[in-house]
């Protein structure tokens, strides 16, 4: 966890905060955890993140955690969709926009819990029930559990208000 740092690379000059357990470090220096906190700081994108935590993290890929909170993100970046192991993922308190935002986490086989509250987003339409039908797996969002009565309402709203692809057919020349 760091401080008030306006980007991603802040981070490279900064020591982390001390929590209830020690940071374990690899003899290369590096830390050895799952976890990220970059929550309460001024960040306004990810540029560099993935260079940045390759330097601090002795297994960058095995990142479970990351939380973003209380930044100023208006997007969200694709960086975070390489993070294949990531199961919890905090975005709440930003400043995202576009719900559509959402469609990009979806390639993230082990995301569980998930929050967004807090965000202009929430104000959309639809909001729990377009994040619940893109991202079926997870389990929590908004600290929320997730019921099999918000899957069946969410499943509803997709039928109701999104549209099958159209499969285009060629037709060859005879």
């Amino acid at each position: 966890m760091v401080e008030f740092q306006a980007s991603v690379t802040d981070l490279l000059s900064e020591e982390p905060r001390t929590g209830l357990r020690p940071v374990r470090h690899a003899k290369s220096g590096k830390s050895i955890t799952q976890s990220l906190w970059l929550n309460n700081n001024v960040l306004t994108d990810l540029r560099d993140f993935n260079h940045t935590v390759s330097q601090l993290l002795e297994h960058p890929e095995n990142l479970a955690w990351i939380d973003l909170s209380f930044n100023d993100l208006t997007s969200i970046d694709p960086v975070l969709t390489t993070f294949f192991n990531l199961s919890v993922l905090y975005l709440h308190g930003n400043s995202i926009h576009r719900l559509g935002e959402v469609n990009k986490l979806a390639v993230l086989p082990r995301l569980r819990s998930l929050t967004l509250h807090g965000n202009p987003i929430e104000e959309e339409k639809g909001y729990r029930q377009h994040v619940l039908c893109t991202l079926p797996r997870i389990t929590t969002f908004d600290f929320s559990g997730v019921t099999k009565a918000d899957r069946t309402t969410a499943e509803v709203w997709r039928r109701m208000n999104i549209k099958p692809k159209k499969v285009r057919i060629k037709h060859s020349a005879l």
